[in-house]
This record gives structure tokens, C-alpha cells and sequence, in this order.
């Protein structure tokens, strides 16, 4: 089957969980014989990378039209030479400027809703009606679509006009191999340069308002008092940095509280394994929660709250790492019960076998070619 597929960000280039599940889709997808070219925003060095399969219609930091322009004359372009039997959405503004320039039908990764994000992260009200008039638009075109939880499911249907039998819910997958570290967690720490003494939550994140990091900084002042050996590292960029370390510095945290930022792709996998456990503090508009699944991966058990599709993650491993809210409380009282011992999380083979038998990328490629051929079969009907 040939795809050609339109994504965000190339990973290597840009961090964040679509970029990251566009990129092991990529490698994924040729074992269930899915044949895929794309496109993305990013420089020459993706078509380097990809073998010229995946290339680059803009430089990510060309200006709005410019990458608009340069996306519609890239899908046109590639959607004649490459004659798809599908075309494939990851992200609907790039998408969107390419439609009516193929024929073939379509389905859509449905990673987030693009308007909802803008709205929790304080944009105005023009601006978020113009991404769901976009978002709409190009989903109306759309044979299938896949969602990464019944959460996001919902939530696509119920507020963009979705017909319910066109979605199918398949969870992320995980590159196994990458995260199989054999080191020890004081092995991992002592790479790091992390103190070996101390008790260790990691949170890795963009930072930005919905991921709750926030809530996750003003619990860590009351948990502290209790346990004064716990260390909370938050790895990440965005533009609550600032935010973030005046938090820090007001609540008196310093000893207790680090912000890393970038954490790069290589240490990410030791990361999680150094850690005593990891955290998903998310507020809103979770669709999955790849770094929970990452994060179980190495052998960590992760913590999140009840957003969105996070506790489908791990509620079938142990509902006690599901959080009974959002807010510090909920997280303060969670980690006071776990680290005073009064709940016992799942040790690192159980977090490892959860992984491997539920976010196998080679079973999950299985069930979205699966979902593209019902794609292509609707669009001839």
C-alpha cells in the first residue's frame, strides 16, 4: 500500500510526541508493507535521514504562507509523481492547503485537537474558531480515522462532526529495542551525574500551561516536608521556563526541584531509568501519554492524572499510578502514600512486560494498515 504521509516536525530535528510518533511510524511501517513518502516542516537534513522518502517542503522557520504555499505544491507535486493509494493527515494545517490537489481517498492521525490546545493555553477566541474551521475542514475529507484512546475518540466525535464508524482507537507504539536499558538505576544516575542518595520523580515535558507542571511544582513544597530526600527533575523546553523557576525560588525549592532542560534522545531512555518513578501531571487535552508508555519501557513506573487517555495507559498495569485529580492535593497526597510505602508500585519487569505486550509498534503497524485499507475501500465506495 502507498501512503504518502503530511506530519508536523521531523523528530530528530524537533521534540514533542507527534514528531517522535511520525518518525517510529516511519521506520514501522515498511515490515506490514506499508510503502510511505512525507512531508514536513523541517531542512534538507530529513531527506537525508529518510533516505529521501520523507523531505521537507519549508524550513520550519519560514514564515506562515511561505510553509503554506510550499505544502501545496509539495503534496501536488509528490501526489503525482507517487500516485498514492492514500493520503495520510498528521496534522491538518499543513494538510489543509493540499486538498483538491490529489485524488485519492484519505485517512487522519487525530493527535490532538489543535483548537482546544490554543483555548487552555490562553489564546484569543478568533484564533481558536479559525483552527476548528480548518481542523473541520480538512476532517471532513477524511475515509478513517485513528485516535490514540477512547478519550480522544470522544472527543473527536463529539465536538468535530466524526462520524463514530469511521474512528478506530490504536494506542501509540514504543521503539522496545531503545528503551531496553541493561543498566542498573545507579548505573543510569552515575551517566547522568545524579545524585545516588536521594529519591528521584522525573517529569519530561513541554513546558506549557496544560501539562500541569505548575500543580506538579507547588505539590513538590508539601512533599518535601515530608520526605526531605525526594528530588523532582523536569526535563523540557517552553515557554513556562521562567514561570517555572521563580516557582522554584519562591517556594524555597532549589535543593529539591531542577529544571534540565532539553533532554536529549540519547539520555531520555537513561532517564527513565535512573528515575524512582516518572510523572504526567497533565491538566487537559491528553491524548495518549507517549512518555508513560516510555517510561514503563525503561522499567519506571509512571504516575498520571485522569485526562484524557493517560489512565488507558496504565490503568490495566495498577490504578494506583492513576492520580485522583489534577490538582497539588490529589498529587501531594499520591506521592506522600507512595513514598511513605503505604502503596507499592509495580517493580521494573512488570513496567517492562506491560510495555512489550501492549505498545509493540510491530503489532500496532498491523492494526493501522489495517484501518488504511478500510480507508482506501471506503474511498472507492
Amino acid at each position: 500500500m502507498k501512503t504518502l504521509q503530511i506530519g508536523l516536525d521531523w523528530f530528530p530535528e524537533r521534540a514533542g510526541g507527534l514528531p517522535r510518533y511520525y518518525y517510529d511510524l516511519f521506520h514501522a511501517a515498511p515490515a506490514a508493507g506499508i510503502e510511505l513518502r512525507g512531508l514536513v516542516a523541517g531542512s534538507a537534513k530529513v531527506a537525508q535521514d529518510s533516505n529521501g522518502a520523507v523531505r521537507a517542503f519549508a524550513p520550519i522557520s519560514a514564515s506562515l504562507p511561505s510553509r503554506l504555499m510550499a505544502a501545496r505544491k509539495a503534496i501536488g507535486q509528490t501526489a503525482s509523481a507517487f500516485r498514492p493509494d492514500l493520503l495520510v493527515s498528521h496534522f491538518a494545517l499543513y494538510t489543509l492547503p493540499g486538498l483538491g490537489t490529489f485524488d485519492c481517498p484519505m485517512a487522519v492521525h487525530f493527535h490532538g485537537p489543535w483548537a482546544f490546545e490554543s483555548a487552555v493555553e490562553g489564546h484569543a477566541g478568533l484564533r481558536r474558531s479559525a483552527k476548528m474551521a480548518l481542523e473541520k475542514a480538512v476532517y471532513a475529507r477524511a475515509q478513517r480515522f485513528i485516535v490514540l484512546s477512547r478519550a480522544f475518540g470522544s472527543l473527536l466525535t463529539e465536538n468535530f462532526g466524526v462520524p463514530e464508524e469511521r474512528v478506530r482507537v490504536i494506542p501509540g507504539g514504543i521503539d522496545l529495542a531503545r528503551f531496553d536499558i541493561t543498566m542498573s538505576r545507579q548505573e543510569a544516575r552515575a551517566r547522568l551525574g545524579w545524585p545516588q542518595d536521594r529519591r528521584i520523580i522525573v517529569a519530561v515535558r513541554r513546558l506549557v500551561r496544560r501539562m500541569g507542571l505548575g500543580n506538579l511544582v507547588e505539590a513538590m513544597a508539601d512533599i518535601v516536608r515530608r520526605h526531605p530526600d525526594v528530588l523532582l527533575l523536569i526535563g523540557g523546553r517552553g515557554p513556562m521556563a521562567d514561570e517555572l523557576k521563580a516557582s522554584i525560588e519562591r517556594l524555597g525549592l532549589e535543593q529539591h526541584v531542577r529544571l534540565l532542560g532539553f533532554v536529549s534522545n540519547d539520555d531520555l531512555p537513561l532517564a527513565y531509568r535512573a528515575a524512582d518513578m516518572s510523572v504526567v501531571p497533565t491538566v487537559a487535552l491528553e491524548g495518549f501519554g507517549l512518555i508513560a508508555a516510555e517510561s514503563l519501557a525503561a522499567g519506571t513506573p509512571a504516575l498520571v492524572t485522569p485526562v484524557g487517555g493517560l489512565p488507558e495507559v496504565v490503568a490495566a498495569l495498577d490504578p494506583n499510578l492513576i492520580f485522583e485529580g489534577v490538582d497539588v492535593r490529589h498529587l501531594a497526597e499520591r506521592f506522600d502514600d507512595i513514598l511513605s510505602g503505604r502503596i507499592a508500585l509495580p517493580d521494573e519487569k512488570a513496567c517492562r512486560r506491560y510495555a512489550e505486550e501492549h505498545f509493540n509498534w510491530d503489532d500496532i503497524v498491523l492494526q493501522i494498515r489495517a484501518v488504511y485499507a478500510e480507508a482506501v475501500a471506503g474511498g472507492r465506495s
